[in-house]
């Protein structure tokens, strides 16, 4: 599974990029996060410009 780090900057290009739909804005947390439907594809870290998604 992935993760976005806090210094997410909430630009969505990861939430673009997911093919299952597993990445949507957490208000809570202001900035997006990744959902257990995650298929741990990689697209979400190869498509943020910040360098914010790692594998856990």
């Amino acid at each position: 599974m992935h993760v976005i780090s806090d210094s997410c900057v909430a630009c969505g290009t990861c939430s673009e990029a997911c093919p299952a739909g597993a990445i949507a804005m957490d208000d809570n947390l202001g900035r997006y996060a990744i959902s257990g439907a995650c298929v741990d594809c990689g697209a979400c870290e190869d498509a943020c410009p910040m360098g914010c998604i790692s594998a856990e």
